[in-house]
C-alpha cells in the first residue's frame, strides 16, 4: 500500500468518528503530513462546528508544529463556499500547505470541483481519487442526496432461517438476540430518519428511538450526543389511525406523520400531542412513497432506515426506492403460516428481484446480511 493510501486510510478512520453526529453534513476526515510524519488530525463532528481541515490545522498548531509545505489528506473535496463556517480551501491556502490529496470530489453543487480549482489557482498541487470508493461508501447518503435530491434508504428486517418475520398474528418480538438488537440501535443512530408503518407502530408499541443502554458504545460523551439528537420518526398512516396516546408520543424526538387523507380533527389531536402531520397522497388514495422520499431529501436527511412489515417493505422495493437491505437472520424456524420478509406478488422467475450481497457478518448468535437492491432479472425466453 502506498503512503498516500495509508494516510488516506487514517483520514477515513477519522471521518468515521462522525458517523453518528455529522448529518446533514458529510463525514469528513483530514490528516496533515510533514516529511513523512503526521503533524495534525481532525474530523467533522457536527453541523455548525469546525470542519475536518480546520480541526487538523488547529491540532498541528496546538502541537507547535509548522504546517507550511505540508501535505493534507482529505476524504472529501475541501469546501469553497461560506455556510455555517468559512471555506476550508481558504484555510488550507492560508496555512501554506504544498499539496492536497483528496479522496473524492464533493457532489454538492455549491462545491463540485470549485474547491479543488481554488487550491490549484493558489499554486497548491492537488491529487484526486485516492481510496475514492471507500470515501463514496462512507457518505453514500449525503452523496445520493446531493446528486438526486433523495436520501439513501436502508430496510432493516429480522427473519428466521425459513425467511419469516412474524407469526400470522403479527407477533414478532423477539426473533433475534440482544447483539443484533444492539446493532439495530447503531443503524438507527446513524440515520437521519426512521420510517415505519402505522400497523407496525400499533402492533409493536414501537417508540423508534435510539436508546443509550442498547448502543453498545463505551464513549459516554458520544452516546450522550447520539441520544440528544434523535432521528426523525416518520409514521406512514394513510387513514390517520394513530392515536395521540401511542407510546411513540411518550418518547423524545421529533415525529412526522404522513397521511393520504384530510381529517382535521384527528390531525389537530396528533399535532397537539407533538407530531407534525403532512398529507402526501397518490392517485390510489395511499401515501405516495416517492413523495415521502423527496420530502425527506428536502429536509436534509442523508440516510433513512425503514423498519416496517412485509407490505410496506414490499411496496418500497417494488417502486425501486430501496437502496440497501439489512437482514438479521436468526437460527430459528417460524413455520409456513408465518409472515414473509416482503409481500411481493411475483408469479414467474422472470419477475424475481435480484440482490447483490455485500457481506454476511455474525452478530451474536444471528447473522447480518447486507445487500444492495438491483434491477429485476430480464426474462431470457
Amino acid at each position: 500500500m502506498s503512503d498516500h493510501s495509508l494516510y488516506m486510510q487514517r483520514a477515513l478512520a477519522l471521518a468515521e468518528q462522525g458517523l453518528y453526529t455529522s448529518s446533514p453534513n458529510p463525514r469528513v476526515g483530514c490528516v496533515l503530513v510533514q516529511q513523512g510524519e503526521i503533524i495534525g488530525e481532525g474530523f467533522h463532528r457536527r453541523t455548525g462546528e469546525a470542519h475536518a481541515e480546520v480541526n487538523a490545522l488547529q491540532d498541528a498548531q496546538q502541537r507547535g508544529l509548522a504546517v507550511t509545505g505540508a501535505t493534507a489528506y482529505v476524504t472529501l473535496e475541501p469546501c469553497s463556499h461560506t455556510g455555517k463556517t468559512p471555506p476550508c480551501c481558504d484555510a488550507l491556502i492560508k496555512a501554506g500547505v504544498a499539496k492536497v490529496v483528496v479522496a473524492m470530489q464533493d457532489p454538492n453543487p455549491l462545491v463540485a470541483g470549485a474547491g479543488i480549482q481554488r487550491l490549484r489557482d493558489a499554486g497548491i498541487a492537488v491529487e484526486l481519487g485516492v481510496l475514492a470508493e471507500q470515501a463514496e461508501q462512507l457518505n453514500k447518503g449525503f452523496n445520493k442526496r446531493m446528486r438526486q435530491g433523495l436520501p439513501w434508504l436502508r430496510a432493516k428486517l429480522a427473519m428466521s432461517l425459513d425467511g419469516r418475520t412474524a407469526m400470522a398474528s403479527g407477533e414478532s418480538q423477539w426473533i433475534t438476540g440482544p447483539a443484533a438488537r444492539s446493532d439495530v440501535q447503531r443503524l438507527r443512530a446513524r440515520s437521519s430518519a426512521i420510517i415505519s408503518g402505522v400497523d407496525t407502530v400499533l402492533m409493536d408499541q414501537a417508540s423508534l428511538t435510539v436508546r443509550a443502554e442498547q448502543l453498545g458504545l463505551d464513549d459516554e460523551p458520544l452516546v450522550a450526543a447520539i441520544v440528544a439528537k434523535q432521528p426523525l420518526r416518520v409514521v406512514l398512516d394513510s387513514t390517520l389511525r394513530l392515536s395521540p396516546e401511542a407510546k411513540l408520543f411518550t418518547q423524545p424526538g421529533p415525529i412526522l406523520i404522513i397521511t393520504a387523507v384530510a381529517k382535521p380533527q384527528q390531525q389537530q389531536a396528533l399535532q397537539a400531542a407533538g407530531a407534525e402531520v403532512l398529507q402526501l397522497s397518490n392517485k390510489q388514495g395511499q401515501v405516495d412513497l416517492a413523495a415521502v422520499m423527496a420530502e425527506l431529501g428536502q429536509r436534509g436527511c442523508n440516510e433513512v432506515l425503514l423498519e416496517a412489515g412485509a407490505t410496506l417493505a414490499g411496496a418500497f422495493l417494488q417502486q425501486g426506492l430501496l437502496d440497501e437491505i439489512t437482514v438479521y437472520m436468526a437460527p430459528t424456524l417460524l413455520g409456513s403460516e408465518a409472515r414473509p420478509l416482503f409481500n411481493l406478488p411475483l408469479s414467474s422467475m422472470s419477475q424475481q428481484q435480484r440482490l447483490h450481497i455485500q457481506q454476511i457478518t455474525p452478530i451474536g448468535e444471528d447473522w447480518r446480511i447486507d445487500a444492495l437492491a438491483i434491477a429485476p432479472v430480464e426474462s431470457k425466453g
